[in-house]
């Protein structure tokens, strides 16, 4: 068996984690809103129409920040169409997907939402269709107390507080064609920047985010982030970045080294942002915002069928991947990626939340369910709070396709003080071979094994269904320790989360 040593030291502090490294994302777009998180008559829902099934999953995950409503979707929302009384509310064609948006549940149906599941809102405005003004209103009505036209006009639908969104997103993916409303670099500079700086007139308590790229094969990155931030680096305090990944090719080897691509992603995207801080001589440094990542290639072809030969439906099944184990292993190193990066990314959503390329998933009629990805996810959330650790680690290495040789492990520590916790995420992407895995931990003074969650013996294209969860973590107890150093064993394809008690 080859072997894989691993040294954490406490010394070695990278940044506490902002709870937000933990968001997710509901876009109005297929079922994720109707038929996912707001669902009236059905047998879960609440008085508000709200699925408590999905409520339940939802709060079990933690998650502290979603993000709304868009997406493709924000670019031609109209916000006032989703708000106030049901009965005035009508329906508008969605562009971004050629789908009919009926407007029965909308942005203080959100609010409320978000309420109960014990998160915080990430607001989006539409710098696609509209621009500064809309931006204002929308912002007017959310967070300003009252006295004014668009304050007093939520007061009049029955929300006498403002909600008080901090974090706002300066339209979406506006350099993508397929984007309503598309900018050139200069153009979305120039919007975001006078975008910016009157909604900070408004409310100079939030907090914004910039476009970045839409991912990282654009043709204009990293062009994008430099030229942008040009225009309105004093007035943001995020970029955003989106990327998923996908086995197209069915090379599962490969389709698992692409983590390294995300690697160098984050990388690029930090060293364009120091170079427009160096070049403003400014002291401010900018954090990222990776709003949108996960595992999308599943259900490619249904969403082209549907978009372009059977448009203007009311929540059709839009981007419902089913994933699989390896999926879930991908997913993981995602995770793992964003936490050793946390002191630059500050805040990170899993797209998205329910039934669209989801962790959780509903039946029209039955119950809610969780797919293979929403364990990487659970164990993050759950046990990735903390300070995370610098390690030093040495692993064998196989050969891929297309990303040559890679590492066997990657992994990840956080320190929780407050709660005297060590969690070493480590996934063993090797698909042949199993890896001893030695951990040097004597920097800390006592440290006891807890146990070893493990997602390992599953066929890679194993999946979990509504009536069967098939894919599932079990905990273990193979850690062995001695003279301040742990050992076990990382299955070949396997998900690892090992915590010890300090």
């Amino acid at each position: 068996m080859r072997t894989a040593t691993m040294t954490v030291d406490k010394a070695y502090q990278v940044a506490q984690t902002d709870d937000r490294l933990f968001g997710s994302f509901i876009e109005h777009l297929g079922r994720a809103v109707y038929g996912g998180i707001y669902q009236p008559g059905h047998p879960s829902a609440d008085e508000d129409g709200f699925r408590r099934d999905v409520l339940e999953l939802v709060r079990e995950l933690k998650i502290p920040l979603i993000r709304y409503p868009g997406g493709n979707f924000v670019s031609n929302f109209f916000w006032e169409d989703s708000v106030g009384p049901l009965e005035n509310r009508q329906p508008r064609l969605d562009l971004a997907w050629r789908t009919l948006e009926p407007n029965t549940f909308g942005l203080d149906e959100f609010a409320r939402w978000t309420k109960k599941a014990g998160a915080d809102v990430m607001m989006a405005v539409n710098l696609g269709t509209r621009g500064i003004a809309d931006a204002c209103n929308l912002l007017e009505y959310c967070n300003h107390p009252s006295g004014t036209k668009y304050s007093d006009l939520r007061r009049s639908h029955g929300h006498e507080e403002p909600y008080h969104f901090k974090l706002w997103c300066l339209g979406n993916e506006m350099d993508g064609p397929w984007q309503i409303g598309r900018k050139t670099m200069d153009e979305y500079g120039r919007i975001s920047e006078e975008t910016a700086k009157a909604m900070k007139l408004i409310d100079p308590t939030i907090e914004l985010v910039s476009c970045g790229s839409s991912f990282r094969d654009m043709p204009t990155f990293p062009q994008w982030e430099a030229t942008t931030l040009e225009h309105n680096y004093d007035y943001v305090d995020y970029i955003s970045l989106h990327q998923y990944y996908g086995n197209l090719n069915q090379d599962s080897s490969d389709y698992l080294a692409q983590s390294d691509d995300m690697e160098e992603f984050i990388h690029t995207v930090v060293s364009a942002c120091d170079f427009v801080k160096a070049k403003k001589r400014s002291k401010k440094t900018l954090h990222l915002s990776f709003d949108e990542w996960n595992v999308w290639f599943h259900s490619k072809s249904e969403e082209e069928d549907i978009t372009q030969n059977h448009p203007w439906q009311k929540a059709p099944a839009l981007l419902e991947d089913q994933y699989d184990f390896e999926d879930a292993l991908m997913a993981g190193l995602m995770m793992i990626t964003l936490l050793k990066h946390a002191d630059r990314i500050k805040i990170a959503c899993l797209a998205q939340l329910v039934n669209v390329i989801a962790p959780i998933m509903t039946e029209r009629d039955g119950g809610a369910w969780r797919q293979t990805i929403f364990y990487p996810f659970y164990h993050a959330s759950r046990y990735g709070r903390g300070m995370v650790l610098g390690t030093a680690a040495d692993a064998p290495v196989h050969e891929t396709s297309t990303h040559g040789e890679v590492s066997d492990l990657v992994s990840t520590a956080v320190w929780n003080q407050e709660e005297e916790t060590l969690t070493v995420f480590a996934v063993n992407r090797n698909l042949e071979e199993d890896c001893r895995l030695e951990l040097d931990l004597r920097s800390f003074e006592k440290c006891v094994p807890m146990e070893k969650l493990e997602l390992a013996g599953f066929g890679l294209k194993e999946e979990n269904t509504a009536s069967e969860e098939r894919v599932r973590p079990q905990s273990l107890t193979d850690i062995r320790m001695e003279n301040g150093k742990a050992e076990t064993v990382l299955k070949k394809a396997s998900w690892n989360v090992l915590r010890f008690h300090l």
